[in-house]
């Protein structure tokens, strides 16, 4: 009896100890993997919804733009000819200026107007519930289609329209002036009515962010309010702004309806151009027009982000 419960309370053999060991190690290997596979499981979502979205039709786009064509049918190909057709064509160059015009006419005055709005919702509406009030009332006008808010303008701005019968019944002209609408006045017009809240809100959105203590500091330090504008309020506003010119920019280069509806068929852009191509069946010339068009706004945007580190000022 004592011999048996000798054995049973003896020293336990090593054998186990080691299974315990490598199992140990092995909870440990696999948690390490876990650990390390987590981040990369947590954007595999996302990764898959950016390439099937966004990579994979640019991707087509630029297979594309090297096919040929006729006046029936796409010919899978690899030729350059699409791009040399575009890129020497002075059509091309009048008409990227032309864009580079609306786009550039665009940002100034969205910028101004933004600026002005977030600066007064910002600094001089005190209290946040008026400062949600006032800004759900600058958007209302979006709650609406983009081509409902350009139709607007064409009974304002008509020869007959609102405007022009308001001026000569007050003796301020003596006829209508004909530059308000179908013109390159009307395009910009729409332009800045239909982007501006894109410049609006990241400009709020940075102001907000602005300390409070930093204007007070630079008042007592004998500021007047246009350097306290200049070099407090607008260098911190510059991711915002930064943020805010990227939207506009790229809205307006790729834009073609307003364009068509607002000038009256008298101006062209990019956007208009490939629109064209494309209902004449011409693939893929309009996916060398794309492909140009992204190449020049991604320079654009590159440039505005080497002014405005948004990484670094965020």
């Amino acid at each position: 009896m004592e011999r048996v419960h000798s054995g049973l309370i003896g020293p336990a053999s090593p054998l186990p100890a080691e299974r315990r060991k490598g199992a140990a190690r092995k909870r440990f290997t696999l948690a390490r993997l876990i650990d390390a596979a987590a981040p990369y499981l947590q954007v595999a979502p996302l990764t898959f919804t950016f390439a099937v979205f966004l990579l994979v039709p640019i991707a087509t786009i630029i297979v594309v733009s090297f096919w040929d064509y006729d006046s029936i049918r796409v010919i899978p190909d690899f030729i350059l000819l699409n791009y040399e057709e575009l890129l020497t064509s002075p059509v091309t160059w009048r008409t990227y200026l032309n864009t580079l015009k609306y786009a550039a006419l665009t940002w100034v005055l969205t910028l101004g107007i933004g600026f002005t709005v977030a600066y007064f919702l910002a600094f001089h509406i005190r209290t946040l519930t008026w400062q949600i009030t006032l800004f759900l009332v600058c958007t209302i006008p979006f709650w609406t289609s983009n081509i409902i808010r350009m139709i607007s303008w064409i009974p304002f701005l008509g020869r007959n329209g609102i405007l022009n019968s308001t001026l000569i019944a007050l003796g301020v002209i003596d006829q209508p002036l004909e530059f308000l609408l179908f013109s390159d006045f009307s395009v910009v017009l729409a332009f800045v009515h239909l982007y501006v809240l894109f410049m609006v809100v990241p400009i709020f959105n940075s102001m907000m962010r602005i300390d409070r203590a930093l204007i007070e500091a630079a008042v007592d330090a004998g500021a007047s309010g246009w350097q306290v504008l200049t070099n407090v309020i607008i260098p911190l506003s510059k991711p915002g702004i930064a943020i805010g010119s990227i939207f506009v920019v790229t809205l307006v280069m790729g834009d073609f309806i307003t364009v068509r509806l607002m000038s009256g068929g008298q101006s062209a852009s990019v956007g208009l151009m490939m629109a064209n191509e494309i209902a004449l069946l011409q693939y893929p010339a309009a996916a060398a027009n794309a492909v140009v068009l992204l190449v020049v706004v991604l320079m654009m945007v590159a440039l505005m982000l080497r002014v405005v580190d948004i990484r670094k000022e965020l």
